[in-house]
C-alpha cells in the first residue's frame, strides 16, 4: 500500500520597520517566493492580511515518508528564521497521513 503524508507549516512573524501593506506584501512577497522556489511546496499568506507588522504563512508539503515532510518543513522553518528582516516568532507543525480521519 502507498503511504501518503502531509505536513503543514504555520509561521507567525513578525515584520520590521513596515508602515504599510505595500511595504508588508513588499517583505512577504519574495520570501514565499523563495519558499517556493526552493522546497517546491505550497505556500500562502494565511492570517494577519490587515496588520501592518504580523503576518502568517502557511506551507503544505506533501511526500511518501513521514521523515521527508519534517525535513522540508524544517528547512522552511530555518529559511525563514534566517531573514533579519523579519522575527519568527513561533512555527507549529503537523503532521498527516492517509490513516487518519
Amino acid at each position: 500500500m502507498n503511504r501518503l503524508y502531509v505536513g503543514a507549516l504555520s509561521l507567525d512573524i513578525l515584520l520590521g520597520d513596515v508602515r504599510s501593506l505595500k511595504q508588508k506584501r513588499s517583505v512577504v512577497r519574495p520570501i514565499v517566493a523563495e519558499l517556493q522556489r526552493k522546497f517546491a511546496v505550497s505556500v500562502a499568506e494565511t492570517g494577519n492580511q490587515d496588520l501592518h507588522r504580523r503576518t502568517q504563512i502557511g506551507v503544505a508539503v506533501v511526500s511518501s515518508t513521514a521523515a521527508h515532510c519534517v525535513e522540508v518543513m524544517d528547512s522552511c522553518e530555518r529559511l525563514v528564521a534566517g531573514h533579519p528582516e523579519i522575527e519568527l516568532l513561533s512555527a507549529r507543525q503537523r503532521l498527516f497521513n492517509h490513516e487518519e480521519e
